[in-house]
């Protein structure tokens, strides 16, 4: 017989990366489902928008997921004004791409920053919060991208492999503490942050409403692969069975060798631009370029 699904209904939630895309979709279909709900963002004034539109409440907070004191700020405000913290989702990240050897150290330290260095700040943060209590969900945003290699991606790639890993590991160390880990890993999904790229054969394009819905069913029944879309599993499962080279050769015929590498740059030049301010120091240092540009004219 089925376990009934646990409910959402005041379950104390923070969402990092939350002011637009995959997060805002989860935030809305959190309070809708009566989560209360904190978004974290890079960005205050977006997730201040955000979180007006969201409604139920929702919390907007400014956040830098690379700096320990941010984070940490951040989720002793959610426990301040929300109560103790039951979920968190780390969700922020960022995708620049391109060839590998084309890639300069900034973007590939700004990558490893966010996508990496991000969701193991929100894990060691949030998880003696959640072990004083016995209970708690950690939901990591990873990729389908961390399971598979991808031409013009490979250090996206890199740090979705590594998120995939730690949640992995670390779902085994607190296996029977009452704490939950979900490892949540969308295909290309129809946001700024996946404008412009190719769409595979056998796997469509998905929303971040379809993401959204999906971390909602890990919470309400407590699931650690959760693959969106659902059907894609099919296409690593065939990859953990099948010779390298077999599995290359698949990949090809279903052009996932060219979602990233074939990207229209023209589409993403927006989020490129945007995915290189990503920090609070990029973005400090930026403003001040602006301020310096603005004297000289």
């Amino acid at each position: 017989m089925a376990k009934e699904p646990r409910s959402i209904q005041g379950r104390v939630i923070a969402i990092t990366g939350g002011a637009r895309g995959i997060g805002k979709a989860t935030a809305k279909a959190l309070v809708a489902r009566g989560g209360k709900v904190a978004i974290g963002d890079i960005d205050r004034e977006l997730a201040e928008q955000a979180a007006a539109e969201v409604g139920g409440g929702t919390l907007a907070l400014e956040l830098d997921v690379t700096a320990r004191d941010s984070f940490a700020g951040f989720l002793d405000q959610v426990e301040e004004r929300l109560g103790s913290l039951d979920v968190l989702v780390n969700n922020a990240g960022i995708m620049p791409i391109g060839r590998f050897v084309d890639e300069d150290d900034q973007t590939a330290h700004r990558m490893v920053d966010i996508n990496v260095h991000g969701v193991l700040l929100g894990m060691k943060l949030a998880l003696p919060r959640m072990q004083r209590r016995g209970s708690g969900h950690l939901v990591n945003l990873a990729s389908q991208a961390g399971k598979a290699g991808l031409p013009g991606g490979a250090t996206y790639c890199g740090t979705k492999h590594f998120v995939v890993g730690v949640s992995e590991a670390v779902r085994a160390e607190l296996r029977g503490g009452g704490i939950e880990v979900s490892c949540v890993m969308p295909g290309v999904v129809n946001t700024e942050l996946g404008s412009g790229l190719r769409e595979a054969r056998a796997i469509k394009k998905t929303e971040p409403e379809d993401v959204a819905e999906a971390i909602v069913a890990a919470l309400e029944r407590p699931k650690f692969d959760v693959y969106v879309p659902r059907e894609s599993v099919v296409v690593y499962k065939l990859g953990a069975i099948l010779p390298r080279r077999a599995y290359e050769a698949l990949a090809r015929l279903l052009k996932g060798d060219e979602v990233l590498a074939q990207a229209d740059q023209a589409a993403r030049a927006g989020y490129e631009q945007r995915a290189a301010r990503s920090t609070a120091a990029e973005a400090e240092r930026s403003a001040e370029a602006e301020a310096e540009k603005s004297v000289a004219n």
